[in-house]
């Protein structure tokens, strides 16, 4: 298995569950972001939005699917990283996600702009539909997920490989370390295995910014707020941090800087994000909580990964290597289902929908 982040970590999970002999392989969390010159990941966060509505039939499906076994793997691994706080989606046609709701039996209910205000303090536009996802929706921890993941592995006989993969060819796969032989291999990879990979992959640096507040607020929900031109954001309600302090989180937007190499992609973690973005994303923020009170502000780089019709590729790419990849902005809460998946192309079980030789002729 090659990446121990959000999906590499599940299908080693999943593949462990079916009795396979399994070994992850990747380096853990950089201690200094600033001066590491290995590989990075975007799991290294405590705070990624869930929830079962998507305007995606795929999405929608795999969110439900991993949200469903988020209680088994808390319980496996004894790491908590789930907490159902709900979640709102505004915008100013709802209708795709809402038909999709109602098709997996989502539990949702509409409110207007106005109603939202009132219960949660959200300003949003009047016009705009919102759905309000009371359970089965809130915000997971990706850190602790990935190790959630990994500890629920390793009690299954999960071997663990901290090195850098280098290279892959017939199983042999070759890491800054060492060179090692697998009967079959699974590329989990994020965005420092795009390179790797001879696939349309769309790798983009994002820029997501924190506003430090009093304390937690237990009755606030995350967001996901459109308004169909400039604004395309997700809101996380303060999360308490390694710092001990709680943050409320916003990301998206239109500031997103395309990342085609490996350097490309480690200078933008190591540049500590775009103050432009973190300007515009303030804005937005404060407009849609404008009666929150914050203490500081800071913002940190992060990674996504697109796929040209938003979704994942998982499948064969060869006899001996299948590839499970392509969050497109929705990767961590799906992770679970998105390694399931790849476990069972690994066995031989492969969707055609979502197969990586897909664009080729």
């Amino acid at each position: 298995m090659i990446g121990a982040g959000l999906i590499g970590s599940a299908a080693a999970r999943h593949l462990a569950q079916m009795g396979h002999d399994v070994t992850l392989i990747g380096p853990g969390e950089p201690a200094d972001w600033a001066t590491h010159e290995g590989v990075f990941a975007s799991h290294y966060d405590e705070g990624r939005i869930t929830r079962g509505l998507d305007s995606m039939p795929f999405w929608a499906q795999a969110s439900r699917a991993s949200i469903a076994r988020y209680a088994e793997i808390e319980a496996a691994s004894g790491i908590p990283f789930f907490q159902e706080v709900g979640g709102l989606m505004a915008g100013p046609d709802m209708e795709a996600a809402a038909q999709e709701g109602r098709k997996g039996q989502v539990s949702f209910e509409e409110l207007t702009p106005s109603k939202a205000r009132g219960a949660f303090g959200f300003v949003i536009p009047d016009g705009f539909e919102v759905l309000h996802e009371a359970a089965d929706a809130g915000h997971i921890s990706p850190r602790r997920l990935v190790a959630a993941q990994q500890r629920a592995a390793a009690a299954l006989g999960c071997k663990r490989i901290e090195e850098v993969v280098r290279h892959t060819e017939d199983g042999r796969v070759t890491t800054d370390k060492a060179v090692h032989h697998f009967d079959q291999v699974l590329w989990a990879a994020g965005g420092f295995g795009a390179p790797h990979l001879d696939l349309p992959l769309d790798v983009q640096g994002r820029t997501v910014t924190f506003f430090e507040v009093a304390g937690p607020m237990p009755d606030l929900p995350t967001l996901i707020f459109a308004n169909g031109v400039e604004i395309d954001i997700y809101l996380l309600p303060p999360i308490q941090y390694a710092d001990g302090k709680h943050y409320f989180k916003i990301g998206g937007g239109p500031h997103d800087k395309p990342l085609r190499t490996e350097g490309e992609m480690r200078a933008w973690y190591q540049s500590g994000g775009d103050p432009a973005a973190a300007q515009a994303l303030d804005k937005t923020f404060r407009a849609l909580v404008p009666d929150v009170e914050v203490i500081s502000t800071h913002w940190k780089p992060c990674v996504t990964m697109y796929a040209p019709d938003e979704l994942p590729f998982i499948g064969r790419l060869d006899p001996a290597t299948c590839v499970a990849t392509a969050g497109n902005g929705r990767g961590a809460k799906c992770s679970d289902e998105l390694g399931r998946l790849g476990a069972m192309a690994l066995l031989g079980e492969e969707d055609p929908a979502l197969a990586p030789m897909r664009f080729r002729p």
